[in-house]
Formats: structure tokens, sequence, C-alpha cells
């Protein structure tokens, strides 16, 4: 039998109240939606992902390597993500399939969810159809479904 191994990682950020600040969710920009909070692009759904694939190769946080990249003035989280990506190939691991849940009252992310996956695939280099998203509004029960930010969830699996 072939290793298998499952991590799971989060993000939050709340919207950002500043001028002409662009959303970003899984590498795509969205139109007409304020952008989040946060000292990269803030872009949710690839911290998450970047987060998961750490914990299942018993990596180091996401932080610790992010961080430094944001002070070096890399802001785009595609290129963190191709360093998470960099660490499971060194420890000889392949990214199987990844799930994706976000909590939000807005974006519609059903609207976007094939532009999302579309740009994870280029990124991961993995086929579009092993990537999943859905999400919901959580009956406006969190910040997050009141709209005022949004949350990720993602499930990734490796096998070797």
């Amino acid at each position: 039998m072939k290793d298998f191994r499952v991590g799971i990682g989060q993000d939050s950020h709340k919207f950002s109240h500043m001028a002409g600040r662009k959303l970003f969710l899984g590498g795509v920009a969205v139109a007409n939606e304020m952008g989040l909070e946060g000292n990269s692009d803030g872009d949710v759904i690839i911290h998450a992902i970047c987060r998961a694939l750490e914990q299942a190769i018993g990596g180091e946080s996401f932080s610790v390597y992010a961080d430094k990249m944001n002070q070096e003035g890399i802001m785009d989280s595609r290129e963190y993500l191709k360093v998470s990506v960099k660490h499971v190939r060194e420890k000889d691991y392949k990214i199987n399939n990844i799930g994706i849940s976000v909590e939000a009252k807005k974006p519609n992310i059903a609207k976007i969810s094939e532009d999302i996956k579309k740009s994870l695939a280029a990124v991961l280099e993995m086929p579009v159809e092993n990537i999943g998203i859905n999400a919901t509004s959580g009956e406006e029960l969190t910040p997050f479904g009141k709209g005022e930010g949004i949350q990720v969830f993602a499930i990734v699996s490796l096998i070797k």
C-alpha cells in the first residue's frame, strides 16, 4: 500500500476598508468586492491550503516562510503555495486531492469556483477535477456569515 497522508488547514481574514484593496481567492482577483486585511494579498484559500500541505508532511508553520517572503516584498500568495508544493515534493509526496470549504456571506463562491479551481490546478500542477470547493453563509451565525470577512478550511490528501 502507498503511504497516505492528510492535512487540514484554516485561515480567516476580515474585510479591509482600505480603498483599492483587491480581493483574491485561490489566486483569482474577484471583481467588485472589498479585499481582505493582511500582510500579503490576504488570499484565505491559498493560506488554508498551504497550512494543510505543511501539516500533512509534518512541516513547519506556513507563516515561517510566508512572513519572511512578505518582508522581502512578495505579496502574491501563489508564490507561498509554490513553496508548500516544493516541500511536499521534497518529501516525495504527490497531492492526491484538495477539499476547500468557504464560510462567507459574500462573494458568491459558486459563481467563481471554476475559476478558482483552474487557478489552483495550474499552480499545484494537478487535475482540476481533484479540487473541490463548497461554501456556506453559516446562516449568519458567525462574523463570516454576517459579511465581516471570510473563513476557509482546506483538507488535502497526499500519496507517495
